[in-house]
């Protein structure tokens, strides 16, 4: 061996089985972390507040904001939805103003039936949860399939809250392909929404 191969030899320094161990077991480690708490690099989480609708949330990417009229079963509303997109995954939240008390809780039904026509949707599970704030919201999962959203056929999951608050309504959710949208960045979402 030439003398110079033997100096470039000794300066590098390699680890040793025991630190390729431990290297292996750290990086085992980190992944399980990853997976046991439903992170998803893809998603940035920040807060977002709308003074406006009074409510904050945690998103996953910057949202967009826009308004539009809807229909909500004969109840014509101007809707304005929050939303951002991550990994082809959808994550909203949409308020509308309902001055007639009265009217309110058959808004809220009308815009979780809009909800699971949109994907041809089942209720898997439905229960009643308590939103940070003051307010008890209906919570569904729900299985469906794409049509004008997306490719034909591909299976979805829709987590989504629908509640109402003072004089508005909000619909709160995570929508996407069933290999891309987590219960736990469903549950992200959902349990961050909270009245100002």
């Amino acid at each position: 061996m030439s003398r110079a191969a033997v100096t470039i030899s000794s300066m590098i320094k390699l680890p040793s089985l025991s630190q390729y161990s431990r290297l292996f077991t750290l990086s085992a480690l980190c992944v399980l972390m990853l997976f046991l708490n439903g992170c998803d690099p893809t998603l940035n989480w920040r807060e977002v507040r709308s003074d406006d609708a009074g409510y904050t949330a945690l998103f996953p990417a910057k949202p967009t904001s826009f308004e539009r009229a809807v229909n909500l079963d004969g109840l014509q509303v101007m809707m304005n939805m929050t939303a951002a997109e991550a990994d082809g995954v959808s994550f909203a939240v949409a308020t509308a103003i309902i001055e007639d008390e009265g009217q309110r809780a058959k808004a809220l039904t009308a815009m979780q039936t809009a909800m699971l026509r949109n994907i041809r949707g089942e209720i898997t599970e439905k229960k009643t949860v308590n939103v940070k704030g003051g307010a008890t919201a209906i919570q569904i999962h729900a299985t469906g399939q794409a049509g004008q959203a997306g490719p034909a056929g591909t299976p979805l999951v829709l987590f989504a809250r629908f509640v109402m608050h003072e004089s508005r309504v909000f619909q709160v959710i995570a929508l996407g392909p069933k290999e891309k949208l987590s219960a736990e960045a469903a549950d992200t979402f959902l349990s961050s929404f909270a009245f100002n």
